[in-house]
């Protein structure tokens, strides 16, 4: 029997003010949240969160320092707060990492392994940043894994498709938020 958890991925205030495209995307991510918790599958929050004069930002990382020009994930700034209409709930976890991977710099491995979660259930702020990147480290750590794509959302709709599309199925199972709750309601 397979235990799995729902990560909600950088899904902070200031990402979505720059990614969210008026499609709904909180409403139907705050779905996929509610379903999980009443199925009593497990939420686990993942936020980037960088310490005050961004220590762990070397200069050869351009993606990091392209962050920290933007102002962007100083841990304890207002826009850092996961947005407040999917906010957490008592007993969800929050993890915060480094890079970006869910993986990286954090202690998601070990909450996972506290709880013997063996598959993720994966949604987040972009696909082709925060979803990727933790999608290619859970398969190097053999997690099952789903991929929620509508509770995915890049700034990029046509990377979005490619990713949903074509290569995420390869190694996980792809769904829409409505067919997930589905899947999860006739267990």
């Amino acid at each position: 029997m397979t235990s799995s958890a729902l990560l909600v991925m950088d899904v902070q205030r200031d990402v979505v003010a720059i990614a969210d495209d008026g499609s709904g995307y909180l409403l139907r991510l705050r779905r996929a949240i509610e379903g999980a918790r009443a199925s009593g599958i497990p939420v686990i929050y993942v936020v980037l969160g960088l310490r005050p004069g961004d220590p762990e930002v070397g200069p050869r990382n351009k993606v990091m320092t392209n962050v920290v020009r933007a102002g962007l994930f100083t841990e304890g700034a207002p826009g850092t707060e996961i947005h407040p209409d999917i906010a957490p709930r008592q007993g969800d976890v929050v993890v915060t990492k480094r890079r970006g991977s869910a993986f990286s710099g954090s202690d998601l491995d070990l909450v996972l392994r506290a709880r013997d979660i063996d598959t993720l259930v994966l949604t987040g702020i972009a696909t082709s940043a925060v979803v990727l990147s933790t999608l290619w480290r859970a398969i190097d750590l053999d997690f099952g894994l789903t991929v929620l794509t509508d509770a995915c959302l890049d700034t990029d709709p046509e990377v979005h498709r490619m990713l949903t599309e074509k290569l995420f199925p390869q190694w996980a199972d792809v769904f829409t938020v409505e067919k997930w709750l589905d899947a999860i309601a006739s267990r």
